[in-house]
């Protein structure tokens, strides 16, 4: 959930974290596991700044070949006996397994790219993976991709170093599938999944586990049971497809005589929501949005009596929710409802003063966030049909990446076990209907597959997309686990799935 800025908090404290309590593997049989993680403790942090000083940004087609070779290198010394790079239309992917003869299979899924950066913008060099005194916090690793995902990622990695290091045969066997593009909406990840050799060996899985560094900073824990689908996309007006207007930048004394591609663009925009801008103008685009069930309302009445309110609005830096609605319902809103929404808008001149052009060319970033029932490929279908009735045919509509939303059970394996082990802790983790950010879930929860999926982990870590991220790497808050506490909910989760 924090991957992707959900930020809550809980009203009652969550307990000091004690040894595990599990069910499958009785307490001993892990301490020589749990003696390795410590051990380990420096080459895990190492393999993590390896993996950070890897640029892997697929939006600028930067490093990502070398990030997936040093994923697939990491998989390999982790002890997957096959890794394979599969090749996509876009950047490729990773099909990893790991047999260790035992009776059941899970599913994995990792990316290894990440977003964009501004060095600038940050207090370490986001390439550097810098070892920083977090005041409050403890020792955290700041970098870009340190909690989305590498970090985690990196974590769980270092689980299976841990029990082979024992002299432990892993308690699963593994399927695991990486891709590069997930932070440009994934527009090739089917590619990977859907071949038939991929299909047929996560078949034979119990489901789909990601790793998370789930713990907010009071060491409570928010349990997601799928997630938006999205739509990112681009909008362009120019002169050029429009017919009127330039087709090159003129002084913008003109303007008297020469429409504007810019103007065009934003009345465009105007006719995709409400006067306000809070609610989506398109019609049939939220058509098949699926209401709150009965049990998700009250999952958010449950939730919202536990979440603060404060915290999330100083969070956000906002001082008020659309409507000036209660808190509860702001909930409902942002786990229910489809959106509208503008990334950014280019066009003309941007630069320091003035510079008195009419441009020809003016660019819209959107997305559109989808519920249960939505599908990407309709939402895009209706936003066309709409602007063309509209009387804006030339508007460019491109779809740069994208994918329907998705959904598990809350009484799935995989979730009930994530549960377990957080309980065995002494945290009763908030569970809710889904996050309202988006992961591409969807290629394992819908056709053909239908396995359930969900995130799992514990430490903490935040400011993914944002200057300055940053995974805890030693924790001076009880509440809160460091990596090894981190790697030992890995270890105590795959005992307990293989319960």
């Amino acid at each position: 959930m924090n991957r992707r800025d959900f930020v809550v908090g809980s009203a009652a404290t969550a307990a000091a974290l004690t040894l595990p309590r599990l069910t499958h593997a009785e307490q001993a049989d892990l301490k020589p596991i749990f003696a390795e993680i410590e051990k380990r403790h420096d080459e895990s942090v190492k393999r993590l700044q390896a993996w950070i000083r890897q640029p892997s940004i697929a939006a600028e087609n930067r490093g990502v070949s070398e990030g997936c070779d040093l994923t697939m290198q990491m998989l390999g010394d982790a002890g997957f006996q096959s890794v394979t790079k599969i090749p996509t239309d876009g950047q490729p992917g990773i099909f990893a397994t790991l047999d260790a003869g035992a009776p059941r299979t899970i599913g994995v899924y990792l990316m290894y790219d990440v977003k964009q950066v501004t060095p600038s913008e940050w207090s370490s060099p986001p390439w550097d993976a810098a070892l920083v005194d977090k005041p409050g916090l403890g020792k955290v690793i700041i970098g870009r991709g340190a909690v989305n995902q590498k970090g985690p990622q990196a974590t769980f990695l270092a689980a299976l170093h841990a029990i082979r290091g024992a002299g432990r045969k892993l308690p699963v066997n593994f399927v695991l599938v990486a891709e590069g593009e997930e932070e440009i909406g994934s527009p090739h990840f089917p590619q990977i999944v859907r071949r038939p050799e991929v299909i047929a060996a996560l078949k034979k899985t119990e489901g789909i586990f990601l790793p998370e560094a789930s713990q907010d900073l009071d060491g409570s824990i928010t349990v997601a049971l799928g997630a938006k689908g999205v739509v990112e996309l681009e909008l362009v007006s120019s002169g050029e497809r429009w017919g009127r207007g330039p087709t090159h930048d003129v002084h913008s004394s003109e303007k008297a005589r020469i429409d504007s591609p810019a103007w065009r663009l934003i009345h465009a925009l105007n006719t995709l929501v409400s006067t306000d801008g809070n609610q989506p103008a398109i019609p049939g685009f939220a058509d098949k949005a699926r209401p709150l069930s009965d049990a998700e309302e009250q999952m958010i009445a449950s939730a919202a009596k536990r979440m603060d309110e404060n915290i999330a609005k100083q969070a956000y830096g906002v001082k008020h929710w659309i409507n000036d609605v209660g808190w509860q319902e702001s909930l409902e809103m942002l786990l229910s409802r489809p959106t509208v929404n503008i990334e950014g808008l280019v066009g003309g001149y941007t630069g320091p003063g003035g510079k008195t052009i009419l441009p020809h060319r003016a660019v819209a970033k959107l997305d559109l966030r989808l519920v249960p029932d939505m599908t990407a490929a309709e939402a895009l279908a209706a936003l066309k049909v709409h602007l063309a009735k509209q009387g804006f045919p030339d508007i460019e509509v491109n779809m740069t990446g994208g994918y329907d939303p998705n959904s598990t059970s809350a009484d799935a394996k995989i979730i009930q076990t994530e549960l377990k082990v957080y309980r065995a802790k002494g945290i009763d983790p908030i569970v809710l209907p889904r996050s309202p950010g988006s992961w591409p879930g969807y290629v394992f929860t819908g056709d053909p597959l239908h396995l359930p999926a969900g995130g799992f982990g514990l430490g903490h870590g935040d400011g993914a997309h944002a200057p300055d991220e940053y995974f805890l790497i030693e924790s001076a808050n009880p509440k809160v686990q460091g990596m090894d506490g981190a790697v030992r909910s890995y270890v105590e989760f795959l005992y307990e799935m293989a319960a």
